[in-house]
């Protein structure tokens, strides 16, 4: 039983032609190298010597930058946020929610909007000349989505949606599962991959959870287990949902080996890489036991948001049948009557009507974007990573107390070179302890951070199931929930807090494409202001006050 919490309140890259760029600044390199009026796939100009946008002063830095010297080939992210991010220093917002949502290059932004000032763009479910334009556009973006993920375009097709959650929803709701078939998931995964198993039960299908550790994720053994059992007994179709990554316990899962074992036993393996595309290098070729595999742009690249995509091989796509049709989907209805005939093109087939047509050329030089960073990307993140948790567990209360418990994968190993990937995430799953070992309360948390200008996530962050884990409560939510049933209550997120005794949730600090040295040293000053009991009293009646003014 699990009980969803909400917090309250491989692109083909070609070099850049030589341009006469002396003297520049990185902002206007950066557009030299764009300036092409279509979305060409090139890499941004890079400059290995290029030094931080803005230097952080003190003994703290310079000791930073001895224990991890590596940090210093990850300048050209420092450029990068003093052209694309400037919004973070001047309003003084330390952001540290990417898993929520990346923050958007201006750049992207800024060129999506010039183009769309130029073009004459329609509704892709026509031939005139506005709509061959967007559908020319279309085709780009899956193109670059193809590419960008290494996907060869003879085995692989791209839908877009609205985000991962609508792809995941039409794996789900157009699954053959029946009588006999099995969903497989992770304990550890979105809510959206949790609620496919609505679509199995009603018709018919067995759900079947893979225990989470008490960090989250999952043993691989354990897992293949779970696997066997369920596909020795049945020749029905089976599906089984794997997390790439977890947005709460910073688990990477071993993408290649289940896959390949849940493949051998007969099952379609769909992959939720929401969280995973944003800072990892994911290679379909390399990885060609994934039939589909979901992703949101604005969690990769911030921009725009209300566009997702399904990657999926087209011999999987065409065992799905949807349950319904719409504009776009069918060349022919008969009307009344029972006569359809699909779209020729299996793609938009599975499309929700009108696809987001002005939006999808953002989405092409997006990945063009990121594309020049991702290969650095994991390098600053580990070194960050690392100093925050450090920092975080040497924190003590003044009786020798711990300030915090990190709940989540804590980083074995540091990446030490440029197109080197981690072995987790990058963000830190926590509660914020009083001197007598007491979790204070998020939202307490929520605010203080609020008022000081940073930017995190409390809560279960739609991942109940590692949530509950994590926090060693699974028991404790079964028995609120079977005594609020026992008693006919209708059982709700106070109601099971209230059995409880306490908020259900964590703190979740998560890193991403502009985070610098700044922003986490912000995040663990805010922490040492926890720890001295004066600042604490006095933020925790900042908060009772607003509390207050809330009843």
């Amino acid at each position: 039983m699990f009980f969803s919490c909400l917090p309250k309140f491989k692109l083909k890259r070609s070099k850049p032609k030589p341009a006469n760029i002396s003297g520049q600044d990185p902002k206007s390199k950066q557009r030299a190298a764009w300036s092409s009026s279509s979305p060409s796939l090139v890499e941004p100009e890079q400059d290995e010597k290029s030094t931080p946008a803005s230097q952080p002063l003190g003994e703290d830095w310079s000791k930073f930058l001895q224990q991890y010297p590596e940090y210093s080939l990850t300048s050209k992210l420092d450029d990068l946020r003093k052209t694309d991010f400037t919004r973070l220093d001047k309003s003084g917002e330390t952001y540290v929610d990417y898993m929520g949502g990346s923050l958007y290059p201006e750049s992207i932004v800024e060129r999506h909007t010039s183009f769309l000032k130029e073009a004459v763009l329609g509704n892709t479910h026509s031939i005139n000349n506005s709509s061959r334009a967007s559908s020319k556009h279309a085709d780009e973006a899956r193109e670059a989505v193809l590419s960008f993920f290494d996907a060869p375009s003879d085995v692989y097709t791209v839908v877009f949606t609205a985000n991962a959650s609508g792809a995941l929803k039409l794996v789900g709701e157009s699954f053959p599962f029946k009588q006999g078939s099995a969903y497989v998931l992770s304990t550890d995964s979105h809510n959206s991959v949790n609620g496919i198993r609505e679509f199995a039960r009603a018709k018919g299908a067995h759900t079947a959870y893979i225990p989470a550790t008490s960090t989250g994720g999952f043993e691989l053994d354990q897992a293949k287990s779970t696997l066997d059992k369920y596909r020795s007994s049945t020749s029905s179709p089976c599906l089984f949902a794997l997390t790439g990554q977890s947005n709460i316990s910073n688990w990477k899962a071993p993408l290649a080996s289940i896959s390949q074992h849940a493949s051998s036993l007969g099952y379609n393996v769909l992959v939720d890489a929401a969280a995973l595309a944003a800072n990892s290098t994911i290679s379909l070729s390399k990885n060609p036991y994934v039939d589909a595999m979901a992703i949101s742009f604005y969690k990769m690249f911030g921009f725009p948001t209300g566009v997702g995509a399904l990657v999926i091989k087209k011999e999987f796509l065409a065992k799905l049948k949807r349950p319904w049709f719409a504009g776009g989907t069918v060349d022919f209805v008969k009307a009344p009557g029972e006569g359809v005939i699909w779209a020729e093109d299996i793609h938009e087939q599975f499309a929700d009507g009108t696809i987001n047509y002005l939006s999808l050329p953002a989405i092409t030089y997006g990945l063009q974007f990121l594309s020049g960073y991702l290969p650095v990307l994991p390098l600053r993140l580990s070194c960050l990573l690392h100093h925050l948790t450090d920092s975080l567990l040497q924190l003590r209360h003044p009786n020798g107390n711990a300030v915090v418990r990190i709940l989540s994968s804590i980083p074995q190993d540091r990446v030490r070179s440029v197109g080197q990937q981690s072995d987790v995430g990058s963000l830190a799953s926590l509660i914020f302890l009083d001197p007598l070992g007491q979790i204070l309360q998020n939202s307490f948390i929520e605010h203080a951070a609020s008022k000081r200008n940073i930017s995190l996530r409390t809560g279960c962050v739609c991942n109940p199931g590692a949530a509950h884990a994590m926090l060693g409560i699974p028991t404790q939510i079964e028995a609120a929930f079977t005594s609020l049933s026992a008693s006919g209550v209708q059982p709700t997120r106070t109601r099971v807090e209230g059995i409880l005794g306490r908020e259900i949730g964590v703190v979740r600090i998560s890193l991403g494409l502009a985070s610098n040295y700044e922003d986490v040293m912000k995040v663990v000053r805010f922490a040492e202001g926890i720890a001295d009991a004066p600042t604490r009293e006095r933020w925790m009646g900042e908060w009772r006050r607003s509390e207050d003014a809330h009843v």
